[in-house]
């Protein structure tokens, strides 16, 4: 990545800008824009987030907003309410609050004298998915929005639910959320009030798993955030961007082929992070990118983007399977519409031989997994460029049922999402599958393709679910994740199917025997690629965050098991080390432990503990606050606990713990 210092326009930096709201909370901003924006005003680019700007992300804003401020923008990154030096308080994910504080600050920003009244939003993840919510919201100045690693529905292609299955990652997110919301602001910023305004967030803290629990299937809960809902209703232009190795990889093909804005996608091998630095290489020019996005959209200039292809991805060579892999062998492919006329769908059916056959067959076959099942599977978000992701598929394999393919005779490229159609029974009046696409190599690797979960009760509806009858046959009908990838000559596609996915998903209560009666998968087959059909300029950014490094980060993640007990877990310890901020001399450090325990005969011996300890301040206002989170489940129940404990110069200043019990529904 190339650093630029010299950029066309000088900039100033205003650390913590307040910004009034309309109920009168003032929100905490931080503004990089042109010295000179008075005399010649420019648009603004804003990203709204809870991830404290002071020392949450400023490692990735250092090297993003000074470049684009330097190249004629005013970029504002607020913090949202209760979170960094702003006021208030937070109650969840993407609420009307949430949103209405958003388009305050945008009206505010329109209606500055060096704004020429035009403003984009731009953001990942949590930034990502209010840019696309608040588009539809079609506040007057939003013109254009940057979403990367996003979704467009809440329920169904989230961190929470997942085929109607519960994920693992729900129980880590919020567990993450308690942790992250509960520090407190900056005592250079905020003054006096500093220590005020963090009891008072102590206290007001919610423990947002029990909400997320209570909505178990598709309800009003969820539909709210969706904009799968309406695409319609939004006007602004939306450059949708993911990632192969990200757990939101869908949306960037959702995006273009729905919404009647101006809308293009790129897609990327990389995992949950901004496309100019993230790996797995080839990183991208994204910073230039997305000027030319802004320029055409904000500032009216022809830029070429409404040329550009709907859809551009790395189509990812077969490599074999690493825990990670610092680059991913490929090509640039570009596709002028999508859905494109160019893939064509090839129908795999399974058969009584445990084969993939183009020829229609009765299948009688057996699916009873243990429940440790999915212990190769990685991470659901890597994010630490490190072991992170799906390793060698054989353990699962040997755990499935599996269906393999004829060795191919040319190479096949596979883009798009594959859809899977069962008819299948049970034993038992629950039950969920995991079906996993996988690469047979000529070496014995079984490497991950892509994959998909399916909860057997949501088998008629996600939105009011029905215990199954013992034997009767229900039909389902799913797509996988999105995947752009090519399989060689001389390899073999397996479908393995398994009826646990630990900890991808929570377990059924019922460890049932699944009967599959029928089955087919419907893989997206396009027109071979014979280089690249598209090019991205090498990465650029700002110089780096200059800081300190008191503790050095560290990230582990291995597989257990007790051979006396026969328990399985996996232990994630992730350390993002401490530093100091080397401009304003902030700490700020962070560490979790996450422990997932199974006994492979037993779904409700499934138990996540996870544990967060945040740390930071100055020398005479050093704080620590300390999560311990505890998730278990019986037939009939979840059962949640957490306590939060905050520290002041080593002294406990506040102490609060939740527990609830929810109905599983």
């Amino acid at each position: 990545m190339k650093t630029i210092s010299d950029f066309p326009r000088q900039i100033s930096d205003q650390q913590h800008a307040s910004i009034v709201m309309s109920d009168g909370v003032k929100l905490s901003a931080r503004i990089w824009m042109p010295v000179d924006a008075l005399d010649d005003p420019v648009p603004v680019i804003l990203e709204h987030l809870p991830y404290r700007k002071r020392d949450g992300t400023v490692a990735r804003d250092e090297l993003t907003h000074p470049w684009f401020a330097g190249h004629g923008y005013a970029c504002i990154r607020t913090d949202m309410r209760g979170n960094g030096e702003s006021e208030g308080q937070m109650e969840d994910e993407y609420t009307h609050q949430e949103w209405q504080d958003a388009v305050d600050v945008i009206e505010w920003a329109a209606a500055q004298p060096w704004c020429n009244g035009n403003v984009g939003m731009m953001g990942i993840s949590w930034g990502g998915f209010n840019g696309l919510q608040i588009a539809a919201l079609k506040p007057e100045p939003l013109k254009a929005v940057i979403s990367i690693c996003s979704t467009a529905d809440r329920y169904a292609d989230d961190i929470h639910y997942k085929g109607g299955c519960l994920l693992g990652a729900n129980f880590s997110w919020a567990s993450q959320m308690l942790s992250y919301s509960s520090r407190p602001p900056d005592r250079d910023l905020v003054g006096s009030d500093w220590k005020h305004i963090w009891l008072e967030r102590l206290e007001n803290q919610p423990f947002h798993l029990i909400e997320w629990l209570r909505h178990q299937h598709r309800d009003a809960y969820w539909e709210h955030g969706s904009i799968c809902e309406d695409y319609g209703a939004m006007d602004a232009a939306v450059l949708a961007i993911g990632g192969w190795h990200d757990g939101y990889r869908n949306t960037p093909a959702h995006i273009i082929a729905n919404v009647k804005a101006p809308a293009k996608a790129i897609v990327g091998p990389w995992i949950h992070k901004y496309p100019h630095f993230a790996g797995p290489q080839p990183a991208i020019g994204f910073l230039q990118e997305a000027k030319r996005w802004w320029d055409r959209w904000l500032k009216d200039i022809d830029t070429g983007v409404d040329n550009d292809p709907s859809y551009r991805a790395w189509l990812m060579d077969s490599v074999a399977p690493k825990k990670w892999l610092p680059d991913r062998p490929g090509r640039w492919i570009a596709e002028a519409q999508w859905p494109s006329p160019n893939i064509a769908d090839m129908v795999l059916h399974l058969n009584d031989e445990g084969r993939l056959t183009q020829t229609a067959a009765a299948v009688s076959a057996i699916v009873s997994s243990p429940q440790h099942c999915g212990q190769q599977g990685g991470s659901f978000f890597p994010a630490h460029y490190s072991d992170e992701f799906p390793d060698e598929q054989s353990a699962d394999d040997a755990h499935s049922t599996c269906f393999d393919g004829d060795v191919a005779d040319d190479v096949i490229d596979l883009v798009g999402a594959p859809h899977v159609m069962l008819t299948v029974s049970s034993d038992r009046p629950s039950g969920q599958i995991a079906v996993r696409l996988c690469d047979l190599r000529p070496d014995g690797t079984s490497a991950l393709v892509t994959y998909g979960v399916f909860n057997l009760t949501h088998h008629a509806t996600h939105a009011a679910p029905s215990s199954l009858a013992p034997g009767e046959a229900v039909s389902l009908d799913f797509a996988l994740d999105q995947i752009a990838y090519r399989l060689p000559a001389g390899h073999r596609l397996r479908v393995a199917i398994s009826s646990a996915y630990w900890p991808f998903i929570w377990p059924s209560p019922d460890a049932g025997v699944i009967s599959i009666h029928k089955g087919s998968i419907s893989l997206p087959v396009r027109a071979l690629a014979s280089g690249d059909e598209w090019s991205f300029e090498e990465p650029e950014a700002a110089p780096p965050w200059p800081h300190e490094v008191l503790r050095p980060a560290a990230y582990a993640h291995r597989i257990e098991m007790d051979e006396t007990s026969g328990m399985v877990t996996t232990v994630i310890d992730c350390d993002s080390g401490e530093n100091r901020d080397s401009a304003h001399g902030l700490v700020s450090g962070s560490w979790t432990k996450e422990r997932w325990s199974i006994y492979p005969d037993d779904p409700l011996s499934a138990k996540a503990t996870a544990e967060w300890e945040q740390t930071g301040g100055r020398e005479g206002t050093m704080w620590r606050t300390h999560v311990k989170a505890l998730m278990t489940s019986d037939a009939n129940q979840f059962h949640i606990s957490a306590r939060l404990t905050a520290f002041h110069n080593g002294q406990r200043i506040h102490e609060r713990v939740y527990e609830d019990s929810i109905d599983r529904a």
